[in-house]
């Protein structure tokens, strides 16, 4: 080489700078030259995990072959440095203290987790306006159409808020708007047809159905986006509203005003937040484009004229990326659904909805997020702390255990507190408590897989579940509780295997 590796830069060295050699004093004897080497590159050569290490040391130093033969009668660089190796033993420094990643408010998530559960407040609200007879399965009048409305529209917000959040992540957040932009309206659409498709529910049920899916529209821009403040601020007054209807008698026409106020808040900030304006021109370019294109002009011409370069260009997120989360979504929200009213659907009393248990799901999404992000923290200090792949597995596994045991008692308490004061609800017997911490265990260990990128696993997983229960449900296979506690039962471990397995290597937590 050259020159020396150890490159100037403007505020630096790029590399510590290695200690010269002391001059001796005039009559001092000359010292062993290895020693005074060893000494030299101590903390180098302590430090060092493998010779080849100060072998670069010392090339990087100028140190030639020959200059080692003649000053340490060594044959070459590598020879000099395996000596070193052996002759200084090992001392690992700790790293500097670095700020944590993954720290996040509590109140924060806690925030998140109760935006997700006050909209349930809106059935109380608008429960005199669904009066009529039971449905065929003896449920309260129009319970199976906003259910349907209900689970299309999660399946969707999970598929579109991800494709938003792949935009953002690329730090294009016009793209991201118009995702949103174009996303949420069709989810609308999708949520209203499902309702729609529903036959026998009263006629309001279909209009608060539609109103249901243009709101889940609208919260998932605002969420996507950061703004759970001001979907809070929307959803005040029908809140607050149902609190008060539960103390004192509220009119009809009331009842209903809270609503469309709350939910027209909400849709005036989410459009507020997207690129209506730019959207708008840009559809319509693009049609006047199509429609001024003449024959043998467009995307055929253009795909010819294209490079070999850029056929292989990236374009963004894949939509294929985003479907996973959907079945995610899709596999989640029927064992939530299944949780509440499988014993119901499997032709049980109307009496035996576990309402309190979908609740106490719901509300637990907050504190999930924040152990999610414990977890990331604890496995990171875990890495930094272990000194061997088995070290940091047991590291991983411990961390698992407190944060998923925190996430159970939360759910626990919150389970008991909702059939307690929930009129009517089933006791929570042991076999209930089982199935809600074995499906608490199944939503925590999938969220945590789907956010270190395994989320194909969760999916399959969950869908499976979910595909298990719905057929044991439609050929009245078991009994429901005991079904629905071998399927929580079989989904838990499965995902709790994959965790260790996965989430067991290093590699994973870069």
């Amino acid at each position: 080489m050259s020159g020396s590796l150890w490159l100037k830069t403007p505020g630096g060295d790029t590399l510590p700078a290695i200690p010269r050699p002391r001059r001796a004093g005039a009559g001092a004897p000359a010292g062993d030259p290895m020693e005074e080497l060893a000494e030299r590159l101590a903390p180098f050569i302590a430090a060092a995990v493998h010779p080849d290490e100060i072998a670069a040391v010392l090339e990087s130093d100028g140190m030639t072959d020959e200059h080692i033969r003649l000053a340490y009668g060594r044959q070459d660089s590598f020879g000099l440095a395996e000596e070193l190796y052996a002759r200084v033993p090992r001392s690992f420094p700790e790293p500097a203290e670095t700020p944590d990643p993954w720290k996040v408010s509590l109140t924060a998530c806690l925030l998140r987790g109760l935006i997700f559960a006050l909209p349930g407040l809106a059935y109380v609200l608008g429960a005199p306006l669904l009066e009529g007879p039971p449905d065929r399965l003896g449920l309260p009048a129009g319970t199976l159409t906003l259910l349907a409305g209900a689970l299309i529209g999660w399946v969707w917000d999970q598929t579109l808020s991800h494709r938003a959040y792949s935009w953002l992540g690329l730090g294009d957040r016009a793209a991201a708007g118009r995702t949103l932009l174009v996303g949420a309206p069709a989810g609308a659409l999708l949520g209203s047809a499902a309702a729609l498709a529903v036959p026998g529910g009263p006629a309001f049920s279909y209009a608060f159905a539609a109103g249901q899916a243009v709101y889940v529209g609208a919260a998932t821009v605002l969420l996507v986006l950061g703004r759970e403040r001001l979907l809070l601020c929307a959803l005040a007054p029908m809140a607050a509203g149902a609190v008060v209807s539960l103390v004192v008698g509220l009119a009809t026409p009331l009842r209903v005003a809270l609503l469309l106020l709350s939910l027209l808040e909400a849709c005036a900030l989410a459009l507020r937040e997207l690129p209506l304006v730019e959207g708008v021109r840009t559809a319509a370019r693009r049609v006047r484009d199509r429609l001024r294109r003449g024959p043998g002009e467009g995307t055929v011409r253009w795909r010819m004229l294209r490079g070999a370069e850029e056929e292989f260009a990236p374009r963004g997120p894949r939509l294929g990326d985003s479907v996973p989360f959907g079945v995610f979504g899709l596999g989640t929200g029927l064992l939530v659904l299944y949780a509440a009213l499988g014993e119901v659907l499997a032709g049980g009393p109307a009496e035996a909805v576990a309402a309190p248990s979908a609740v106490a799901l719901t509300l637990s999404m907050g504190p999930a997020e924040w152990l999610l992000h414990r977890f990331r923290s604890g496995s990171l200090a875990g890495l930094r702390a272990a000194r061997s792949p088995r070290a940091f597995w047991g590291r991983m596994v411990l961390t698992l255990a407190e944060c998923l045991a925190a996430y159970l008692t939360v759910l626990l308490v919150l389970g008991i507190a909702g059939t307690l004061l929930w009129t009517g609800a089933p006791g929570l017997t042991g076999v209930r408590v089982a199935t809600l911490l074995l499906l608490g265990t199944v939503m925590w260990t999938g969220l945590l897989l789907q956010s270190f990128g395994a989320v194909r696993a969760a999916a399959g997983v969950c869908a499976g579940a979910a595909g298990a229960q719905s057929l044991a449900l439609l050929t009245g296979f078991g009994q429901p509780r005991l079904v629905q506690l071998v399927v929580a039962g079989a989904a838990a471990a499965a995902l709790a295997g994959l965790v260790c397995v996965l989430l067991g290597r290093a590699t994973a937590h870069r």
